[in-house]
């Protein structure tokens, strides 16, 4: 069993240095408590809310900069796994969305946000890699960031690569939900998981930034889909999750006797239906469109 924690909180915008030592905070409470891997908010270091891409860059480092370097000291002084979210300075003329993985003894792995939620095009520039799954003395941990849980490719991805959890720091914005239901990221979360049979940890964060509420619903999901913790998102607040997980059951993609969600995918029959899905429709008697 691995204990796993989500330390969700509230970072300020532009306060790096402010938002970092808040969240080394957050990480010896859950060392505290026996946690070995930690996950902190997207964005931890700067904030969230920028009001355009010159604003984002000020907030933004370098991956040797204040932020990263402060979570790799304290990932080998307390020897726990740290996934963090941070603005990452670039030679273009927007930063990147970032994440950071610190284990002890490895150098930092840096993952640049792929799918970028609405406005964030704006503030951002795309990463172009896929996302990196990396073999710690605690299991092999794949990194995604928010937005890229909706895209199933990214996840089945960090599954085929070994990852025998993802971990994703998120800032998710509330949404309307029926009454008792649980919010529709975090089902997505429980689905991703299961179908892909690995573990998923999200941290959210809490508070309102700018006028935006943030849903505060950090969840760790096992590799059954299952809910091992979840943040109250009713509440809103800054909130540790914290669970035990055993990662060998990502390690075992059997869902019955003769049923296994990797070796039963049919490789041979996708390519060619993808390729006939985008194809433009040909209607008689009309030209050919794109659709």
């Amino acid at each position: 069993m691995t204990k796993i924690a989500c330390c969700q909180f509230a970072p300020h915008i532009g306060q790096v240095r402010a938002n970092v030592e808040e969240s080394i905070k957050q990480v010896h409470w859950a060392v505290d408590k026996g946690a070995r891997i930690v996950v902190l908010p997207e964005l931890t270091s700067s904030g969230y809310a920028f009001t355009d891409a010159t604003e984002a860059s000020k907030a933004a480092e370098a991956p040797d900069g204040y932020a990263v370097s402060s979570w790799k000291r304290a990932a080998e002084e307390l020897n726990v796994i740290i996934v963090a979210g941070f603005c990452e300075a670039s030679h273009h003329s927007k930063p990147y969305n970032s994440a950071a993985l610190l284990a002890p003894g490895l150098d930092p792995v840096i993952y640049r946000k792929a799918h970028l939620w609405d406005a964030e095009r704006a503030l951002f520039t795309p990463g172009d890699a896929g996302p990196p799954v990396i073999e710690t003395e605690y299991g092999s941990i794949g990194v995604v960031i928010c937005y890229d849980l909706e895209f199933p490719e990214w996840i089945r991805i960090a599954a085929l690569a070994g990852a025998d959890v993802i971990c994703a720091p998120v800032n998710w914005p509330t949404v309307p939900r029926p009454a008792g239901e649980r919010p529709g990221e975090v089902v997505r979360t429980q689905a991703q998981a299961s179908i892909n049979r690995v573990a998923i940890a999200a941290c959210d964060r809490a508070g309102v930034e700018r006028g935006i509420h943030w849903t505060s619903a950090s969840v760790i999901v096992d590799a059954n889909g299952w809910p091992r913790a979840m943040a109250d998102p009713d509440a809103g607040q800054s909130e540790r999750i914290i669970a035990d997980i055993d990662l060998n059951e990502s390690r075992d993609k059997k869902v019955s006797e003769f049923s296994d969600v990797f070796a039963d995918r049919r490789t041979d029959l996708y390519a060619a239906l993808e390729r006939s899905a985008t194809r433009p429709a040909q209607h008689e008697g009309t030209e050919q469109t794109q659709c």
